[in-house]
Protein backbone atom coordinates (compact mmCIF):
# COMPACT_ATOMS: atom_id res chain seq x y z
CA UNK A 1 0.00 0.00 0.00
CA UNK A 2 2.96 2.28 1.19
CA UNK A 3 4.77 1.56 -2.27
CA UNK A 4 1.21 2.39 -4.45
CA UNK A 5 1.31 5.76 -2.29
CA UNK A 6 4.61 6.42 -3.06
CA UNK A 7 4.09 5.85 -6.69
CA UNK A 8 0.96 7.92 -7.39
CA UNK A 9 2.69 10.63 -5.40
CA UNK A 10 5.72 10.51 -8.10
CA UNK A 11 3.29 10.59 -10.83
CA UNK A 12 0.99 13.15 -9.35
CA UNK A 13 4.52 15.40 -9.16
CA UNK A 14 5.36 14.53 -12.04
CA UNK A 15 2.25 16.09 -13.33
CA UNK A 16 2.79 19.11 -11.96
CA UNK A 17 6.38 19.22 -13.42
CA UNK A 18 5.23 18.86 -16.67
CA UNK A 19 2.36 21.02 -16.34
CA UNK A 20 4.32 23.69 -15.24
CA UNK A 21 7.12 22.87 -17.69
CA UNK A 22 4.58 22.57 -20.88
CA UNK A 23 3.31 25.97 -19.71
CA UNK A 24 6.08 28.04 -19.44
CA UNK A 25 7.62 26.89 -22.73
CA UNK A 26 4.17 27.96 -24.65
CA UNK A 27 4.10 31.12 -22.63
CA UNK A 28 7.29 32.66 -23.12
CA UNK A 29 8.29 31.05 -26.14
CA UNK A 30 5.14 30.64 -28.30
CA UNK A 31 6.63 30.88 -31.61
CA UNK A 32 9.67 32.23 -32.83
CA UNK A 33 13.24 32.91 -31.43
CA UNK A 34 16.39 34.68 -32.49
CA UNK A 35 16.78 37.62 -35.05
CA UNK A 36 16.67 38.89 -38.75
CA UNK A 37 18.16 41.47 -40.33
CA UNK A 38 16.60 41.59 -43.92
CA UNK A 39 14.57 39.73 -46.58
CA UNK A 40 14.43 35.95 -46.04
CA UNK A 41 15.38 33.80 -48.79
CA UNK A 42 15.59 30.17 -49.54
CA UNK A 43 13.45 27.36 -47.11
CA UNK A 44 12.63 28.12 -43.62
CA UNK A 45 15.21 26.45 -41.24
CA UNK A 46 12.18 25.20 -39.21
CA UNK A 47 9.91 23.84 -41.14
CA UNK A 48 11.65 23.81 -45.08
CA UNK A 49 8.57 26.61 -46.36
CA UNK A 50 10.14 28.82 -48.84
CA UNK A 51 10.71 32.14 -47.90
CA UNK A 52 8.65 35.20 -49.32
CA UNK A 53 9.64 38.06 -46.35
CA UNK A 54 11.52 38.51 -42.89
CA UNK A 55 9.38 35.62 -41.57
CA UNK A 56 8.27 32.50 -42.68
CA UNK A 57 4.26 32.36 -43.58
CA UNK A 58 3.72 28.97 -42.69
CA UNK A 59 5.28 28.89 -39.04
CA UNK A 60 6.04 32.41 -37.92
CA UNK A 61 9.70 32.08 -37.57
CA UNK A 62 12.26 34.55 -38.50
CA UNK A 63 13.91 34.18 -41.66
CA UNK A 64 17.37 34.88 -40.36
CA UNK A 65 18.56 33.54 -37.30
CA UNK A 66 21.81 33.89 -35.61
CA UNK A 67 24.31 31.80 -33.75
CA UNK A 68 26.23 34.41 -31.08
CA UNK A 69 25.65 35.29 -27.31
CA UNK A 70 23.86 38.47 -28.18
CA UNK A 71 21.15 36.75 -29.84
CA UNK A 72 20.88 34.58 -26.98
CA UNK A 73 20.85 37.15 -24.31
CA UNK A 74 17.98 39.25 -27.00
CA UNK A 75 16.02 36.13 -26.61
CA UNK A 76 16.17 35.86 -23.30
CA UNK A 77 15.20 39.47 -22.70
CA UNK A 78 12.24 39.20 -24.57
CA UNK A 79 11.35 35.62 -24.05
CA UNK A 80 10.67 36.06 -20.19
CA UNK A 81 10.47 39.83 -19.72
CA UNK A 82 9.31 40.49 -23.09
CA UNK A 83 11.42 43.04 -23.81
CA UNK A 84 10.24 44.60 -26.47
CA UNK A 85 7.80 47.39 -24.64
CA UNK A 86 5.18 44.75 -24.20
CA UNK A 87 5.42 44.55 -20.47
CA UNK A 88 5.41 48.76 -20.06
CA UNK A 89 2.02 48.69 -21.77
CA UNK A 90 0.48 46.15 -19.67
CA UNK A 91 1.43 46.48 -16.10
CA UNK A 92 -0.03 49.87 -15.91
CA UNK A 93 -3.71 48.89 -17.47
CA UNK A 94 -3.59 45.67 -15.30
CA UNK A 95 -3.36 47.74 -12.37
CA UNK A 96 -5.39 50.96 -13.59
CA UNK A 97 -7.37 49.77 -16.42
CA UNK A 98 -8.06 45.69 -15.95
CA UNK A 99 -11.06 46.22 -17.47
CA UNK A 100 -9.68 47.42 -21.21
CA UNK A 101 -6.92 45.33 -20.88
CA UNK A 102 -8.75 42.31 -20.69
CA UNK A 103 -11.34 43.30 -22.83
CA UNK A 104 -8.59 44.39 -25.72
CA UNK A 105 -6.77 41.10 -25.25
CA UNK A 106 -10.12 39.19 -26.21
CA UNK A 107 -10.86 41.57 -29.09
CA UNK A 108 -7.47 40.83 -31.16
CA UNK A 109 -4.49 43.15 -29.78
CA UNK A 110 -2.53 40.40 -28.93
CA UNK A 111 1.28 42.03 -29.83
CA UNK A 112 0.62 44.88 -27.94
CA UNK A 113 0.40 43.26 -24.23
CA UNK A 114 2.20 40.13 -22.94
CA UNK A 115 -0.15 37.10 -22.66
CA UNK A 116 -2.09 36.65 -19.54
CA UNK A 117 -0.56 32.92 -18.96
CA UNK A 118 2.82 34.54 -19.87
CA UNK A 119 2.47 37.32 -17.17
CA UNK A 120 0.90 34.92 -14.59
CA UNK A 121 3.82 32.31 -15.17
CA UNK A 122 6.16 34.95 -14.31
CA UNK A 123 4.56 36.86 -11.19
CA UNK A 124 3.97 33.08 -9.47
CA UNK A 125 7.96 33.25 -10.36
CA UNK A 126 8.49 36.46 -9.15
CA UNK A 127 6.17 36.05 -5.88
CA UNK A 128 8.33 32.79 -4.96
CA UNK A 129 11.34 34.46 -5.40
CA UNK A 130 10.60 37.63 -3.32
CA UNK A 131 8.84 35.07 -0.57
CA UNK A 132 12.70 33.69 -0.71
CA UNK A 133 14.82 36.60 -0.35
CA UNK A 134 12.16 39.14 1.66
CA UNK A 135 9.41 37.18 3.30
CA UNK A 136 5.91 37.81 2.86
CA UNK A 137 3.80 41.39 2.99
CA UNK A 138 3.43 40.51 6.78
CA UNK A 139 7.16 39.83 7.43
CA UNK A 140 9.22 37.05 7.43
CA UNK A 141 6.96 34.94 8.78
CA UNK A 142 6.14 32.58 5.60
CA UNK A 143 10.33 32.17 5.20
CA UNK A 144 11.18 31.65 8.41
CA UNK A 145 12.35 27.83 7.82
CA UNK A 146 15.16 28.91 5.79
CA UNK A 147 16.39 32.27 6.73
CA UNK A 148 14.10 34.11 9.94
CA UNK A 149 16.32 34.43 13.45
CA UNK A 150 14.23 37.09 13.77
CA UNK A 151 10.95 35.04 13.46
CA UNK A 152 12.70 31.80 16.15
CA UNK A 153 13.84 34.85 18.10
CA UNK A 154 9.59 36.24 18.07
CA UNK A 155 8.62 32.93 18.72
CA UNK A 156 10.80 32.31 21.31
CA UNK A 157 9.58 35.48 23.27
CA UNK A 158 5.77 34.82 22.52
CA UNK A 159 6.46 31.13 24.04
CA UNK A 160 7.67 32.86 27.22
CA UNK A 161 4.62 35.35 27.54
CA UNK A 162 2.12 32.30 27.51
CA UNK A 163 4.20 30.36 29.91
CA UNK A 164 4.25 33.12 32.07
CA UNK A 165 0.41 33.46 31.52
CA UNK A 166 0.39 29.45 32.04
CA UNK A 167 2.01 30.12 35.45
CA UNK A 168 -0.51 33.13 36.67
CA UNK A 169 -3.59 31.03 35.45
CA UNK A 170 -2.56 28.03 37.47
CA UNK A 171 -1.86 30.19 40.92
CA UNK A 172 -4.74 31.91 40.37
CA UNK A 173 -6.76 28.00 40.18
CA UNK A 174 -5.08 26.89 42.86
CA UNK A 175 -6.07 29.93 44.99
CA UNK A 176 -9.51 29.38 43.81
CA UNK A 177 -9.20 25.62 44.80
CA UNK A 178 -7.85 26.38 48.50
CA UNK A 179 -11.02 28.53 48.93
CA UNK A 180 -13.38 26.51 47.58
CA UNK A 181 -14.72 28.52 44.50
CA UNK A 182 -15.62 27.79 41.24
CA UNK A 183 -12.34 26.92 38.55
CA UNK A 184 -13.92 25.96 35.45
CA UNK A 185 -13.52 29.90 33.64
CA UNK A 186 -9.95 29.04 34.60
CA UNK A 187 -9.67 25.53 33.64
CA UNK A 188 -11.20 26.88 30.25
CA UNK A 189 -8.73 30.16 29.88
CA UNK A 190 -6.06 27.58 31.31
CA UNK A 191 -6.52 24.86 28.15
CA UNK A 192 -6.49 27.56 25.90
CA UNK A 193 -2.89 29.16 26.70
CA UNK A 194 -1.51 25.28 26.43
CA UNK A 195 -2.79 25.21 23.42
CA UNK A 196 -1.21 28.19 22.15
CA UNK A 197 1.93 26.85 23.59
CA UNK A 198 1.84 23.83 21.75
CA UNK A 199 1.29 25.66 18.74
CA UNK A 200 3.19 27.96 19.10
CA UNK A 201 6.35 25.65 20.51
CA UNK A 202 5.58 23.98 17.22
CA UNK A 203 5.88 26.22 15.05
CA UNK A 204 8.92 27.14 16.63
CA UNK A 205 10.49 23.78 16.04
CA UNK A 206 9.67 23.99 12.28
CA UNK A 207 11.73 27.28 11.96
CA UNK A 208 14.93 25.70 13.06
CA UNK A 209 13.97 22.46 10.97
CA UNK A 210 12.69 20.00 13.72
CA UNK A 211 10.65 18.91 16.54
CA UNK A 212 11.04 18.81 20.05
CA UNK A 213 9.77 14.99 20.75
CA UNK A 214 6.49 16.13 23.43
CA UNK A 215 5.11 18.12 20.54
CA UNK A 216 2.71 16.23 18.49
CA UNK A 217 -0.25 17.21 16.22
CA UNK A 218 -3.77 15.60 17.50
CA UNK A 219 -6.35 15.49 14.81
CA UNK A 220 -9.65 14.29 14.87
CA UNK A 221 -10.68 10.83 12.83
CA UNK A 222 -12.81 11.77 10.22
CA UNK A 223 -13.84 7.94 9.82
CA UNK A 224 -12.48 8.12 6.06
CA UNK A 225 -9.50 5.69 6.11
CA UNK A 226 -7.64 7.67 3.07
CA UNK A 227 -8.22 10.96 4.50
CA UNK A 228 -7.85 9.57 8.17
CA UNK A 229 -4.09 7.93 6.92
CA UNK A 230 -3.16 11.09 5.38
CA UNK A 231 -3.95 13.60 8.52
CA UNK A 232 -2.15 11.35 10.95
CA UNK A 233 1.13 11.68 8.40
CA UNK A 234 0.71 15.11 8.68
CA UNK A 235 0.54 14.88 12.39
CA UNK A 236 3.76 12.82 12.71
CA UNK A 237 5.65 15.23 10.65
CA UNK A 238 4.32 18.61 10.73
CA UNK A 239 7.57 20.27 9.34
CA UNK A 240 7.62 17.87 5.79
CA UNK A 241 4.10 18.53 5.61
CA UNK A 242 4.31 22.33 5.34
CA UNK A 243 7.32 22.08 2.93
CA UNK A 244 6.42 19.80 0.26
CA UNK A 245 2.64 22.03 0.81
CA UNK A 246 4.85 25.34 -0.23
CA UNK A 247 6.42 23.04 -3.38
CA UNK A 248 2.91 21.89 -4.66
CA UNK A 249 1.38 25.31 -4.48
CA UNK A 250 3.82 26.36 -6.32
CA UNK A 251 4.17 23.68 -8.80
CA UNK A 252 0.70 23.42 -9.24
CA UNK A 253 -0.49 27.60 -9.03
CA UNK A 254 -1.81 26.55 -12.74
CA UNK A 255 -4.54 25.09 -11.40
CA UNK A 256 -6.19 27.43 -10.17
CA UNK A 257 -7.36 28.62 -13.12
CA UNK A 258 -9.80 26.13 -14.48
CA UNK A 259 -10.89 25.59 -10.97
CA UNK A 260 -12.00 29.75 -10.73
CA UNK A 261 -13.35 28.96 -14.00
CA UNK A 262 -17.00 27.15 -13.37
CA UNK A 263 -17.24 29.95 -11.00
CA UNK A 264 -17.16 32.82 -12.91
CA UNK A 265 -19.45 31.49 -15.72
CA UNK A 266 -22.11 31.19 -12.69
CA UNK A 267 -22.09 35.00 -13.17
CA UNK A 268 -22.70 35.19 -16.70
CA UNK A 269 -24.40 31.87 -16.98
CA UNK A 270 -27.32 33.89 -19.36
CA UNK A 271 -25.44 35.88 -21.56
CA UNK A 272 -24.76 34.43 -25.37
CA UNK A 273 -22.07 37.08 -25.80
CA UNK A 274 -19.27 35.64 -23.66
CA UNK A 275 -18.09 32.30 -23.34
CA UNK A 276 -15.32 30.18 -21.47
CA UNK A 277 -12.41 31.70 -23.45
CA UNK A 278 -13.18 35.22 -22.11
CA UNK A 279 -14.01 33.80 -18.82
CA UNK A 280 -9.98 32.77 -18.90
CA UNK A 281 -8.54 35.58 -20.16
CA UNK A 282 -9.91 37.22 -17.33
CA UNK A 283 -9.34 34.60 -14.47
CA UNK A 284 -5.71 34.88 -16.04
CA UNK A 285 -5.18 38.56 -15.44
CA UNK A 286 -7.18 38.52 -12.51
CA UNK A 287 -4.92 36.12 -10.95
CA UNK A 288 -1.84 37.72 -12.22
CA UNK A 289 -2.71 41.07 -10.68
CA UNK A 290 -3.41 39.12 -7.70
CA UNK A 291 0.00 37.81 -7.21
CA UNK A 292 2.40 40.91 -8.55
CA UNK A 293 0.11 42.89 -5.63
CA UNK A 294 1.43 40.73 -3.17
CA UNK A 295 5.06 40.45 -4.63
CA UNK A 296 4.60 44.32 -4.20
CA UNK A 297 3.71 44.44 -0.35
CA UNK A 298 6.03 42.04 0.55
CA UNK A 299 8.83 44.59 -1.05
CA UNK A 300 6.74 47.49 0.79
CA UNK A 301 6.68 45.56 4.33
CA UNK A 302 10.46 45.04 4.02
CA UNK A 303 10.89 48.66 3.05
CA UNK A 304 9.08 49.71 6.53
CA UNK A 305 5.64 49.96 4.78
CA UNK A 306 3.60 50.37 7.43
CA UNK A 307 1.78 47.30 8.72
CA UNK A 308 -2.32 48.98 9.14
CA UNK A 309 -1.39 50.46 4.83
CA UNK A 310 -0.66 46.76 4.17
CA UNK A 311 -3.62 45.03 5.61
CA UNK A 312 -6.26 47.52 4.37
CA UNK A 313 -4.75 47.29 0.72
CA UNK A 314 -4.70 43.79 1.18
CA UNK A 315 -8.27 43.64 2.40
CA UNK A 316 -9.95 46.23 0.19
CA UNK A 317 -7.29 46.23 -3.02
CA UNK A 318 -8.12 42.61 -4.55
CA UNK A 319 -12.49 43.19 -4.28
CA UNK A 320 -11.81 46.97 -5.99
CA UNK A 321 -9.96 45.35 -8.92
CA UNK A 322 -11.86 42.76 -9.38
CA UNK A 323 -14.74 45.57 -9.82
CA UNK A 324 -12.75 47.00 -12.61
CA UNK A 325 -12.06 44.47 -14.15
CA UNK A 326 -15.52 43.14 -13.94
CA UNK A 327 -17.10 46.50 -14.47
CA UNK A 328 -14.75 47.32 -17.95
CA UNK A 329 -14.25 43.57 -19.15
CA UNK A 330 -17.85 43.23 -19.58
CA UNK A 331 -19.79 46.37 -20.10
CA UNK A 332 -21.49 46.22 -16.68
CA UNK A 333 -23.68 48.67 -15.03
CA UNK A 334 -22.21 49.69 -11.43
CA UNK A 335 -25.02 48.02 -9.74
CA UNK A 336 -24.14 44.69 -12.35
CA UNK A 337 -20.53 44.86 -11.16
CA UNK A 338 -21.19 45.47 -7.76
CA UNK A 339 -23.20 42.13 -6.95
CA UNK A 340 -21.15 40.42 -9.30
CA UNK A 341 -17.81 41.13 -7.34
CA UNK A 342 -19.52 40.16 -3.73
CA UNK A 343 -20.14 37.31 -5.69
CA UNK A 344 -16.65 36.94 -7.13
CA UNK A 345 -14.88 37.30 -3.64
CA UNK A 346 -16.63 34.73 -2.26
CA UNK A 347 -16.11 32.24 -4.88
CA UNK A 348 -12.52 33.44 -4.34
CA UNK A 349 -12.65 32.01 -1.22
CA UNK A 350 -13.84 29.04 -1.83
CA UNK A 351 -11.47 28.34 -5.36
CA UNK A 352 -8.73 29.24 -3.34
CA UNK A 353 -9.88 26.56 -0.47
CA UNK A 354 -10.65 23.63 -2.96
CA UNK A 355 -6.73 24.21 -4.20
CA UNK A 356 -5.44 24.59 -1.00
CA UNK A 357 -7.50 21.46 -0.16
CA UNK A 358 -6.11 19.44 -3.45
CA UNK A 359 -2.86 20.36 -2.93
CA UNK A 360 -2.84 19.39 0.90
CA UNK A 361 -4.02 15.86 -0.10
CA UNK A 362 -1.04 15.51 -2.27
CA UNK A 363 1.32 17.00 0.27
CA UNK A 364 0.47 14.77 3.54
CA UNK A 365 1.54 11.62 1.54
Amino acid sequence: MMLFEAAMTGEIEAVGDIATGALIGHAIAPGSTGTHDGAGHGPCLNCGTALIGDHCHHCGQNAHVHRNLHSLFHDLLHGVFHFEGKIWRTLPMLFMRPGALTRRYIAGERMRFVSPLALFLFSVFLMVATFGMVGGPFGHGTTVAHNGKSGIAELSAEIDKEKKREARLVKQRDAAVARGGDTERIDERLEDVRGDIKGLTMAHGITEGKLPEPVTIQLAQTGNGWLDTRVQKVGKEPGLFFYKLQSNAYKFSWALIPISLPFIWLLFAFRRDVGPYDHAIFAIYSLSAMTLGVVGLSIGSALGLPTAIIVLVFLFGPPFHMYKQLKGAYGLTRFSALWRTCALVVSAYVAALLFFMAIASTSAV
